[in-house]
């Protein structure tokens, strides 16, 4: 299968650049800069991420390109266009000041084949603090910016090229066409790269891992566990068995919710309730990262506890998907690890089985364009993400069952009033919730997804119980009650998101009935906070 490796050097958007990629339906796999891959027939190119650092220090990383560089199409981007830069006859100097935002990119060089339909000037998003002074031998500039002349460049007589900008971002309005050029014509991807493809290949490699032999499935209701099961389900049908761990953070009524769900899906699945363990264990307990860790402890513990029981039981299938693995680790600490997932953090030594992730290379969108494919409901395809470690994240501070029970009542009000906010499809309406930026909701929305009410048209959306309380007033007596806060927010694939601009009426009518039947809360407020700075977790 034809692949173009993105060579990472710790960017925390190096995953936008498989992202854009897989748009143009070409495969492509990210592997770090001290873990080159063998190349072989398949591979058409090689891009270069960027990375925090800075070619100039003395540990900066490295990559030999002997053999490769003149061989196979390179595309450098940002630290990947000063590595080359500096490593072939060029030079990087720091910048007096660092570029990080909006820049107007004018091409020079029209009859470049990177920059073939782009506009003479067109918006990119630059983010460097050191600025290539010369460029490397042979090479040429193709596009400059006002305060960035050698913004992008080639080198004559082979197929490398490299941009100082972002074209992977959104905010660089013609990226998607700069990196086309490069799968498509310079690399001479065929971009047939499918779901259906994915699901064969899934399927095949599936059986060709594990055989014979018995594999047990963490589902959670969730998209990513619910794909996974089926397509485990279509690879070793009979051999595998499902587990759904109660682990007491549910939503409201989540766990027979689940269950029911399941029944005509042809999966064996087994209701494990572990609930008292976990809020046991988590009791007292304030730290997100040990909570984290401690629920995926136990997540794992359960499992081992069901495994024993299955007979030749050998694998641990898992939903993890690419956002839980960037996140969780870095590049030998080029790239800061933001949060741990429970998915992601491997097994104890103990444990007697190995783990198996089908969905691990796949973004959200694309998830979900897979769980099409495999004809699984939409009902359960547009579920929004719901963090693994459940409530026990949107708790801020310790976990009780009275915050929980607060907690579940107030989410179950937002949730159920988000289906039931009629949009109709409305094209205006839709576009109304990301304010400003109402020319990125119809992209940030999965479109095979037709918005029928808020529910729909959003990505992620849920309540933060907050370890706040203040005075109101409730029938003439003071109280002192919690906070919650809403939060609600449209995103393609986990990585960046924008808070929505939920309608006031809608606002006001939520908040004045979590107020009026949640007995504990007498404050209700709406995050506004985009991904990044904040997360979409609080925790």
């Amino acid at each position: 299968m034809e692949k173009i490796l993105i060579i990472d050097f710790g960017s925390q958007v190096t995953q936008l650049i498989g992202r854009r990629l897989r748009e143009l339906n070409v495969y492509c796999e990210i592997h770090p800069f001290n873990k080159f891959p063998q190349l072989d027939s398949d591979v058409k190119g090689i891009i270069l991420s960027g990375s925090p650092c800075s070619v100039r220090d003395e540990n900066a990383p490295k990559v030999n390109l002997a053999g490769i560089k003149g061989r196979y199409p390179i595309l450098g981007i940002c630290y990947g266009a000063q590595y080359l830069a500096q490593n072939y006859g060029g030079c990087v100097n720091a910048s007096i000041a660092r570029e990080y935002g909006r820049a107007m990119l004018e091409v020079t060089d029209a009859e470049s084949p990177l920059l073939k339909g782009v506009s003479r000037s067109s918006q990119v998003w630059m983010s460097h603090g050191d600025t290539i002074a010369c460029l490397p031998l042979g090479a040429h500039v193709i596009a400059s910016t006002a305060d960035v002349e050698n913004a992008a460049y080639s080198i004559d007589g082979e197929p490398t090229y490299a941009v100082q900008f972002h074209p992977e971002v959104f905010h660089t309005s013609e990226g998607s066409r700069i990196l086309a050029n490069f799968a498509l014509d310079i690399c001479g991807c065929s971009g047939d790269w499918t779901p259906a493809s994915f699901i064969d290949t899934a399927i095949a490699e599936i059986r060709a891992k594990v055989g014979d032999d018995k594999v047990i499935l963490g589902l959670s209701g969730g998209v990513d566990s619910t794909v996974a099961g089926v397509l485990l389900n279509k690879a070793i049908g009979h051999n595998l068995s499902c587990i759904f761990v109660n682990n007491g953070l549910l939503r409201k009524n989540e766990f027979e919710d689940v269950l029911e769900s399941y029944k005509d899906m042809g999966l064996n699945v087994i209701g494990a309730d572990a609930s008292a363990e976990f809020l046991s264990a988590l009791s007292g307990v304030s730290e997100p990262e040990k909570k984290r860790k401690i629920i995926g402890r136990l997540f794992v513990e359960t499992f081992d506890r069901y495994a024993r029981r299955i007979e030749n039981a050998r694998w641990l299938a898992q939903g993890t998907i690419y956002p839980d693995v960037i996140e969780s680790a870095g590049i030998n600490g080029t790239a800061s690890k933001i949060k741990s997932h429970h998915n992601v953090g491997g097994l104890p030594e103990e444990m007697n089985l190995s783990i198996i992730e089908p969905l691990r290379s796949l973004f959200k969108d694309e998830v979900r364009r897979v769980g099409r494919a495999l004809g699984i409901k939409d009902e359960l395809i547009s579920r929004h993400p719901f963090p693994g470690p459940s409530l026990g994240i949107r708790i801020l501070g310790d976990v009780t069952e009275e915050k929980l029970k607060v907690l579940r009542e107030a989410d179950d009000i937002f949730i159920r009033g988000l289906r039931n906010y009629s949009l109709d499809g409305n094209k205006s309406a839709i576009e109304a919730l990301a304010g400003p930026g109402a020319e990125r909701v119809m992209s940030a929305s999965d479109p095979t997804i037709e918005a029928h009410t808020l529910y729909d048209a959003i990505w992620q959306a849920g309540v933060i119980l907050l370890p706040v309380k203040s005075v109101g007033v409730m029938g003439d007596e003071r109280t002192y009650e919690s906070t919650v806060a809403l939060r609600a927010v449209i995103s393609t694939d986990g990585m960046t998101a924008d808070w929505v601009h939920l309608p006031y009426d809608f606002l006001a009518s939520v908040s004045n009935e979590i107020i009026n039947r949640v007995r504990g809360v007498n404050r209700v407020c709406y995050d506004v906070s985009s991904k990044p700075p904040a997360t979409i977790e609080w925790e």
